[in-house]
């Protein structure tokens, strides 16, 4: 019994953790970000094939979608500065 109780309260440290993975990127207001087609226009250089573009829980522009090689991207860009604060592949 007490197995089970744990394997439960490891499993649901796992998905938070996991849930919360990608970066924070700012806590200012809306009104304060990038318009995102700026940001997606930025984006298009670096990967000209998007799959995917969203708001993350942590505040920022993420991207999905192929690079010009053909490699999978995953970047995500701060809202205020249209930097890249997080480059890797899914």
């Amino acid at each position: 019994m007490r197995l089970r109780y744990f394997f439960i309260g490891l499993t649901a440290a796992f998905m938070s953790t996991a849930a919360q993975a990608g970066p924070q990127c700012t806590q200012e207001p809306r009104s304060a970000w990038m318009p995102a087609d700026k940001v997606l226009a930025k984006a298009t250089q670096e990967v000209p094939k998007l799959k995917l573009f969203k708001v993350t829980d942590g505040n920022c522009f993420e991207i999905y979608g192929w690079g010009q090689a053909g490699e999978k991207l995953e970047i995500y860009y701060h809202p205020v500065t249209g930097e890249v604060v997080k480059r890797g592949s899914w």
